[in-house]
């Protein structure tokens, strides 16, 4: 049973009389186009820019590039997806995406060190800052929002520390042929990295006891601790796993560009928030989750595109972001309350 008809089925049983009544035709059909709202949504965004733009839209190279370009973002939103799911919220992930990308960049070019090597310490600084975030708010139980927005300024200043203020170029070729340049298909190796990680938290989430804990953890702390669950370690370890999938997209980033920043990931954090709350209208509406925040980066991805081809300016690709931040939480929040 997956956990999706774990919580209708308590729905059902705590509505009065609404145990064993099979939903009315209409509530089916409305519940159909919530679910599929934005699938529909994102292939309307496809058809028309096509037909404003077929010769460039449809070529290979841009929907390689829609695919392909992204998955820096799809990682980051993936990462910020875990921590959403189970009631809380995390602004620190640009920052250790940063970090971690900057720690490949130097332990590989200033260092000389193996590039596997430099990655395996990339992803243990991830996992290391999102333990830290997991201390301070689910040990000493401060508010997620404040407290994580410090220490993703925190690791920022770190970024800026050890990379001097500078750019790192020069990694070694062998990350990018193992992140970007293999390709399937005509699209970039990284974007099924991508697919493959939404696919395990997807399966997880909706067919395991632990995404059944989850949920209930993610619904109502309260009632999950009334049913046994240790909402506390499951908070942990979706703040330690969202450290080390964004660990992972800081070094897609370097994989892709051969270098990193001191800015190299921050740019990414609202754009991956727009997806999931995006996506929690959609597959499984009112609800955080991995197939829904999928569909919502590519929808992104494509209006991003779109826009590029037909001439917008950079600012149209951050009022799109933003108007689809602004947009997502709203019908987020009254699908929750629906």
């Amino acid at each position: 049973m997956s956990t999706t008809d774990v919580a209708e089925r308590a729905g059902a049983e705590g509505t009065p009389g609404g145990a064993g009544v099979p939903p009315t035709p209409k509530k089916s059909r409305g519940s159909w186009a919530e679910k599929a709202a934005l699938p529909l949504a994102w292939l309307v965004l496809f058809i028309v820019f096509a037909a404003l733009n077929p010769e460039r839209f449809l070529s290979m190279g841009n929907i390689s590039n829609i695919l392909g370009s992204q998955s820096i973002l799809f990682m980051i939103a993936l990462a910020a997806l875990l921590p959403s799911m189970v009631g809380d919220i995390d602004l620190s992930l640009g920052g250790i995406g940063g970090l971690s990308a900057i720690l490949v960049a130097v332990l590989n070019v200033q260092h000389a060190m193996p590039i596997g090597l430099a990655c395996l310490i990339g992803i243990a600084a991830g996992a290391l800052c999102g333990a830290v975030n997991a201390l301070f708010v689910v040990r000493f139980k401060t508010e997620p929002f404040i407290m994580t927005l410090g220490t993703g300024t925190f690791f920022a200043g770190l970024v800026f520390w050890i990379a001097n203020s500078t750019t790192i170029v020069g990694v070694s070729s062998t990350l990018s042929e193992w992140t970007y340049i293999r390709v399937i298909a005509g699209v970039p190796i990284q974007f099924y990295y991508c697919v493959l990680m939404m696919l395990v938290i997807w399966y997880v989430a909706t067919y395991t006891p632990l995404g059944v804990r989850a949920l209930f953890v993610g619904q109502s702390r309260d009632v999950a601790a009334l049913s046994g669950i240790k909402s506390d370690r499951i908070r942990w370890g979706a703040f330690v796993l969202a450290g080390v999938i964004a660990a992972l997209g800081g070094i897609l980033y370097v994989g892709t560009t051969g270098s990193a920043g001191p800015s190299s990931v921050g740019s990414f954090l609202l754009p991956a928030y727009a997806a999931i709350f995006l996506g929690a209208t959609a597959i499984q509406p009112g609800r955080f989750n991995a197939l829904g925040t999928g569909v919502a980066v590519l929808f992104l991805a494509t209006g991003v595109a779109g826009l590029q081809l037909l001439g917008a300016q950079d600012y149209a690709q951050q009022l799109f972001y933003g108007g689809a931040l602004v947009a997502a939480v709203t019908l987020s929040r009254y699908l929750r309350r629906t």
